[in-house]
């Protein structure tokens, strides 16, 4: 069993709710994959979320990541899409 830290910013924060929170990754249908996290977070904040992860990127122990078969680390941030130039 393990902890993983997931951190909200910007857009994300406001569709969870919250800037941070921890989950629990224990048993084959835990998040243990960014697939597996995406559909977690689906499920629990709704179509908020899923806007701000159509085109949103997760950041996986510092790196920028889309893959859904990445295995999670100890810390995952949810970037919203950024605009500007």
């Amino acid at each position: 069993m393990a902890t993983i830290t997931v951190r909200y910013f910007a857009a994300a924060a406001e569709a969870a709710g919250r800037d941070q929170e921890q989950l629990t990754v224990d048993g084959p249908d835990a998040a243990s994959t960014v697939g597996a996290l995406r559909a977690e977070l689906l499920g629990r904040y709704g179509e908020p979320m899923a806007k701000v992860l159509r085109s949103g990127s997760f950041l996986v122990d510092g790196t920028v990541s889309r893959d859904d078969a990445r295995p999670l680390g100890a810390t995952v941030d949810i970037l919203p899409p950024f605009a500007g130039g």
